[in-house]
């Protein structure tokens, strides 16, 4: 069909008038130049590498605020048991206050009916004889003194329980606030892990593929120095056991009983492996990275705290060098995320969101990465 069509004359037809060729000239100057100002903003666009660094920074960034998160739950439970506590101890003692009211109400009506508040002579009067009015002082006396040792009571009690109330008023205000502080710290990881998942969804496929690929070079890198660290310590255990080789004998039962325990620390994180990072969750079916292995260490019969900068003081800081089975590997200078030293450089940990537990070289993110090491127990 478009065989059939007559040529048309030079130039082209704006708006239905025909223009002349220098305008036509102009005019795909024009509509080049507004394409180049539309393409611009892909300029802008981050390079992969920098894309990767970001994404890694929020993810860091969502462990860390995982910390937060986890610290403000635990303080959270604490303090709702010592507001629940202080709240039954008011209750308890709400009700001796009653009680006491009660008993002072019974004094006065004790003393309604023998005539208390009248004067000695008025009450000597109503006496039929000199043993009644006898007995009735008797009576006063004793009235008197046990309404004063129940005023006293009461007054005491309900100081107390002004004090417990009070007590229980501002426990509530610090439970308020705490909860507060957790629910920024949630809002703070999620917010953080879905502008990590947005920035992926935008890339290409091309662009994915070379990321894997830069990703495999960087763990290609970790074994390498993972290789060269376990060469390392296997040669300075074998000199050290060469020089006390003649003391074997007095070798003390602390390491033993370390290795013993993280055996089963070992163990247990092993068993572990292939179940999802969940941040916030202490197992069984999901960790985060300072729940495994408080889960693994509480397996060797070991209380570790709940967050990582917590975990960094449980324990004895030794070298990289001397890390043995068991040590707590610490990354980052917040010190947002922990992994079980089980050597030859290698750990088992909690990666990040998206990832699941696996053994994996303590150089995974880089030697500048490694914070310390920490032997528990």
């Amino acid at each position: 069909m478009a065989s059939h069509r007559k040529s048309r004359p030079v130039g082209t037809r704006v708006a239905g008038i025909r223009t002349p060729a220098l305008a036509t000239a102009a005019l795909t100057s024009v509509a080049l130049l507004s394409q180049s100002a539309n393409a611009a903003p892909a300029d802008d666009r981050p390079s992969l590498e920098e894309v990767e660094k970001k994404v890694d920074d929020l993810y860091r960034q969502a462990e860390s605020a995982t910390d937060n998160y986890n610290a403000a739950k635990e303080k959270t439970a604490t303090q709702r048991k010592q507001v629940d506590t202080l709240l039954d101890d008011v209750a308890q003692r709400t009700q001796k206050l009653n009680q006491a009211r009660e008993e002072l109400g019974s004094f006065a009506a004790a003393q309604y009916r023998t005539g208390a508040g009248a004067s000695g002579t008025a009450t000597f009067l109503l006496a039929d004889t000199p043993q009644d009015y006898f007995d009735q002082t008797q009576l006063m006396g004793r009235l008197t003194n046990r309404q004063k040792g129940a005023v006293d009571d009461y007054v005491s009690e309900q100081s107390a329980t002004m004090k417990k109330r009070q007590e229980a008023s501002q426990s509530l205000q610090t439970l308020t606030e705490t909860q507060s502080d957790l629910k920024t710290a949630k809002a703070t990881v999620q917010k953080k892990l879905a502008d990590a998942r947005e920035m992926l969804s935008e890339l290409t496929a091309q662009e994915k593929a070379r990321l894997a690929a830069i990703e495999k070079q960087k763990q290609e890198e970790a074994a390498r120095k993972a290789a060269e660290l376990a060469q390392q310590q296997a040669a300075a255990e074998e000199a050290a056991q060469e020089a006390t080789a003649p003391q074997e004998s007095t070798s003390t039962p602390t390491d033993s009983s370390y290795a013993t325990k993280a055996a089963k620390a070992l163990a247990f994180a092993r068993a572990q492996i292939g179940k999802p990072y969940v941040w916030g969750a202490t197992g069984p079916d999901s960790y985060d990275c300072s729940g495994l292995t408080q889960a693994a260490w509480k397996a060797a019969g070991v209380d570790l705290p709940r967050v990582t900068y917590d975990q960094v003081n449980a324990g004895t800081t030794v070298s990289l060098a001397d890390a043995q089975p068991g040590d707590l590997v610490f990354f980052y200078d917040d010190i947002s995320h922990v992994g079980l030293y089980i050597g030859n450089g290698m750990m088992i940990h909690a990666p990040k969101p998206g990832a699941y537990v696996r053994e994996e070289s303590i150089y995974y993110d880089g030697e500048s990465a490694i914070h310390s090491v920490v032997r528990p127990a």
